[in-house]
């Protein structure tokens, strides 16, 4: 269990910056002056200012509970006024190339699948989920950032999430990916968290830059630009803030 806050904030985090991995909140890390870290078990909130914002700045872990699970206590503990899903993705879309960076449009559940009961995959049974549309004045401004590598785009698209590193011959494995839905990137968080701000109606935009192409590469590819491409969602995420910030 998630111990309860103990002490109050100096200044209450506006936005929260979630990373499922070590090398995804470095970056914001290294920018930011933390004021503290909070201990909450498996996760450390550190409580920063960030281009003039408070920000709290989390790695969640892989997958989609640990990512659903922080995204419910920190709109719990700060009420905030947006979350930002940060880190790497797959590539789906043959226009895209690793290094570009996908800001969602809106995100879907791949691994969820109810066809036997009529549902269209991604559909959360008995409910109107399904797409989880990013904020439109929060992708708005993540689109406005300037890449520091020229030859690196952003763009809006959608982001397919499920609990599988996707890599081989996804035509054959997983063609649902690109034929059913549609999708540009693919990772393990985004929808998890898209879907848990949206029943608390709370503003989200998941950044996810390229490492791979999901393909027979991926697992190579994946490695050796990690660090590298984790520099793009940071520059698209200091555009939003700084737009935030007025």
């Amino acid at each position: 269990m998630i111990a309860e806050m103990k002490t109050p904030l100096t200044a209450t985090p506006q936005y929260v910056i979630i990373g499922a991995m070590v090398e995804e909140v470095e970056e914001f890390l290294a920018h930011a002056r933390v004021d503290r870290v909070v201990d909450r078990g498996a996760f450390h909130v550190h409580e920063a200012e960030l281009c003039g914002v408070p920000v709290a700045i989390i790695k969640c872990g892989v997958g989609k509970v640990f990512a659903a699970m922080i995204t419910q206590h920190v709109i719990d503990a700060y009420h905030p006024a947006g979350i930002i899903s940060t880190g790497v993705a797959g590539g789906l879309s043959p226009a895209l190339t690793i290094g570009d960076v996908v800001v969602s449009r809106d995100c879907v559940h791949h691994d969820l699948d109810t066809s036997a009961l009529g549902f269209p995959r991604g559909r959360i049974p008995y409910t109107d989920y399904r797409f989880f549309a990013g904020d439109e004045n929060l992708v708005r401004l993540a689109l406005s950032a300037d890449l520091e590598n020229r030859s690196h785009k952003a763009v809006a698209g959608r982001i397919v999430t499920g609990d599988q590193f996707i890599h081989g011959d996804r035509a054959t494995t997983h063609p649902y990916l690109t034929e059913e839905l549609e999708g540009d990137a693919v990772d393990m968080e985004s929808a998890a968290i898209a879907q848990v701000c949206r029943v608390n109606n709370t503003p989200f935009v998941s950044v996810r830059t390229l490492s791979d192409m999901a393909d027979g590469s991926a697992d190579v590819d994946y490695v050796k630009f990690l660090p590298e491409v984790a520099n793009n969602s940071f520059h698209i995420v200091k555009a939003i803030l700084e737009g935030v910030k007025g």
